[in-house]
């Protein structure tokens, strides 16, 4: 009878803060061709209406996008129902901007949104923000929306300098962020761990495997997301593959297909020293083909299935879809 009372007593106690997942809806989900459907993540915990949008490659189409796809349903339960759901998540719900680097398929939208959007910080590596307020927003390329750079200095963005594998508060959000770079064909692109109460999600910008890049920038990253596989609190991996393996190597441009990815998987697990089987990992960034007759995510998941041996969850992102990661 105790064993009883005591089952109902535990069943009635709040979940643990490690049960806490995660909201991915899919703004832009495509890299480099397809304009309007370009790298853009709106992450939020779960039953928490704020969040962060991991790379602007498509803002304003993606929110347009998803809202007629439903995906704004949690405004209506969580009693901020709105007539224009887009304007509100944009001004309410994002909260910040995480920029992995700067190539235009990654911050076109931002910059297109930037004249209406409400007052916002970028976080972002060093490098990456000293692009930005140079050579985007500029006053030349587009009016200097930043707060650092040319005058006028519009200030609607607040740029925030991440340091490498150190955790930073994201102010209005229950998220902090660590961000680790990334070797992108000579330009320096980011991962971000973002944490929320207990948990965690990896998101990456553009990155190519560190055997052809000559770098040791994912295995330090792999190193470092261990522990969080170990602990299990790593809910879901978003990470590029851009290409099918017929794809050359000297044509990746800092890109990776799929037998690089499968590989890089493979260093995780042997870092982590777990099993990844059931892992969400996001497939992003795949670019379409014009050339051919098959649908290059076709492809490319024939690949990724097929040479599953860690067993992850692969999973295609489509624009306007939300993707719950537990």
């Amino acid at each position: 009878m105790w064993q009883k009372f005591f089952a109902l007593v535990l069943l009635a106690l709040p979940l643990p803060a490690f049960s806490q997942g995660f909201s991915v809806t899919v703004l832009g989900a495509r890299g480099g061709l397809e304009d309007g459907n370009l790298s853009a993540y709106l992450v939020r915990p779960l039953n928490e209406d704020t969040g962060v949008l991991c790379d602007a490659g498509t803002v304003l189409n993606g929110l347009e996008v998803s809202e007629q796809k439903n995906a704004f349903q949690f405004l209506d339960k969580s009693n901020k129902k709105t007539e224009n759901h887009v304007e509100y998540v944009l001004h309410n719900v994002i909260r910040a901007y995480l920029i992995s680097h700067s190539h235009l398929d990654h911050v076109g939208g931002l910059v297109d949104i930037s004249p209406d959007d409400n007052h916002k910080p970028i976080f972002a590596l060093k490098s990456v923000n000293d692009v930005m307020s140079r050579d985007l927003f500029n006053g030349e390329v587009w009016p200097n929306m930043g707060n650092r750079g040319k005058n006028p200095r519009i200030g609607v963005y607040e740029y925030h300098d991440l340091k490498p594998n150190i955790a930073t508060d994201i102010p209005n959000t229950s998220f902090h962020v660590t961000a680790y770079p990334l070797s992108h064909g000579g330009v320096e692109s980011s991962a971000f761990l973002l944490e929320s109460k207990g948990s965690a999600i990896l998101y990456l910008g553009d990155t190519g495997a560190d055997a052809v890049e000559k770098s040791h920038k994912l295995l330090q990253l792999w190193q470092a997301v261990a522990p969080y596989l170990r602990a299990r609190k790593l809910k879901g991996i978003i990470i590029e593959c851009s290409y099918d393996n017929s794809r050359p190597i000297h044509l990746l441009f800092g890109h990776l297909k799929s037998e690089l990815l499968l590989q890089e998987l493979t260093a995780l697990r042997n870092e982590a020293g777990v099993s990844l089987k059931g892992l969400p990992v996001i497939v992003s960034h795949i670019k379409p083909s014009l050339t051919s007759a098959e649908a290059s995510e076709t492809r490319i998941m024939r690949e990724l299935s097929s040479g599953n041996i860690q067993h992850v969850r692969f999973i295609v992102p489509i624009q306007g879809e939300v993707i719950k990661l537990y």
